[in-house]
Parts: structure tokens; sequence; C-alpha cells
């Protein structure tokens, strides 16, 4: 669905990824996992056309989508969840989750009542401004105002950052929920035991460059990424 070709991108003279080639098979989840600063966020970012590329060709079902405006790229059905959740929160749930829909002309009020679906909380507080919301809420309304575009691929930045134990987990339920319905999944997560386990492939990223790839669950099992992501005790994740 989506192949990402030697990608280049600057910032300030200063290379922030540096030539890095991505494929994102259709209903498939695939992870991007690394430090901060590794490139991870300003990948996305680039291909939604929030940063420009310097070199390379991001191809969306067979076309290449570099410098196409940001709400066509929408149109197209790629949707981005941000870090830090950034609903709007001056306004209720719902006029949320009907911004998300700006580009829909039909089909409105079914879109919100599968949003509603997968976040039974949304809806008992469907006329509660967002900015009261509890982080791991405004996290699940950020998700359902994403779907509200009816996207083929969903682009997620961070989703469990800051979020309770308890919540993450009911987050990374949700992200299996959503690909099982059909919806194509690019995650980036610091969190890389938990999306390592629900991805089917993965790429490691350092410094700009991807320096492992591979199935979710050979990451897991990988020295490498264990000592540097997951963190080992004699040889076991943590």
């Amino acid at each position: 669905m989506l192949k990402i070709n030697n990608l280049h991108v600057s910032y300030g003279g200063i290379e922030a990824v540096k030539g890095i080639s991505i494929h994102v098979p259709k209903k498939s989840i695939v992870t991007l996992i690394g430090a901060n600063g590794a490139g991870k966020s300003t990948t996305l970012r680039t291909i939604m056309n929030l940063v420009k590329p310097g070199q390379g060709e991001i191809i969306f079902q067979d076309e290449n989508i570099i410098g196409m405006e940001t709400i066509n790229i929408v149109a197209k059905g790629i949707t981005l969840v941000p870090e830090g959740r950034r609903v709007f929160a001056n306004l209720s749930v719902l006029e949320n989750l009907k911004i998300g829909a700006y580009l829909q002309n039909e089909g409105i009020e079914e879109s919100i009542e599968k949003v509603y679906y997968l976040f039974p909380r949304l809806k008992e507080r469907s006329w509660q401004l967002a900015g009261t919301l509890s982080g791991g809420e405004q996290q699940m309304l950020a998700v359902g105002r994403a779907l509200m575009s009816k996207p083929k691929l969903i682009m997620m930045d961070e989703p469990s950052l800051g979020l309770a134990p308890l919540i993450v987990n009911d987050i990374f339920d949700i992200i299996t929920e959503i690909n099982k319905q059909g919806t194509t999944i690019l995650l980036i997560e610091q969190n890389a035991n938990k999306a390592l386990k629900v991805a089917d492939y993965g790429y490691v990223l350092e410094t700009g460059n991807i320096k492992m790839e591979g199935t979710g669950n050979n990451l897991l099992q990988d020295e490498r990424v264990k000592e540097a992501y997951l963190g080992t005790t004699k040889g076991k994740v943590m």
C-alpha cells in the first residue's frame, strides 16, 4: 500500500532521514522503533507533506504523493494521529469527531457510531469538553477523530506516550482491532515491546538510518533489539 524509497529529509542543513526505504503492505501493522531523534516522526510528517523531502519517493497505492497538498493526501486515504494527542480542548468530544470528518459528505453518523463502538467511553462523554478528558481518553479521541476520515492507512505517533500501563494495554487492543477491521497501520512507538508484539513487520531507526528490519517476532527475539530497546536481565526481556 505504501512504499518509501530512498527518502532523505534535512532540517537546517542537518540530515534527519538518510535514505531510508520502508514498505507497508495492505492491511498490515508496521512499526518504526528507535530512540528520540532517530527520524521516526520526521518520516510520518514527510508522508503528510508537513516536511519537504530532499530526495526520494513516497508511493501510496501506485501514486507518488511527494508534493501533494496535505488535504489531498488525507482525501487519498492517509491520516495521522500526532504525538501529544492535540485534541481541540474547547470543543466537545462529538465536535472533535465531526472535525475529523470534514472531507466526508455522507455516512458521518455511521462513522461516529463505529468510533463509539471502539471507544464506549467517548460515547459516555460525547458532550464533555475534550480538554477535561483524562490523558487516555484524549488519546482515544485523537484516534477516533482520525478514523472519521475513513482512512485506508492510519499513522500513529507515540500513542502510548504518558499513559498509565492499563490504558496502554487498552490502546494496543484498539490498534489490533482497527487493523482487524481492515485498516493498515504505520506505528511509531517507544514502547518497543508492545509495538513489536502487535506488528507484522518492524524497522529499527538510528540517527536517520534503518539499522535492522524483520518481522515483529524476529525483532523481539533479536539480542541487539533486546539490549537497546527492550531492556534485558540475563538475556530475558524485562
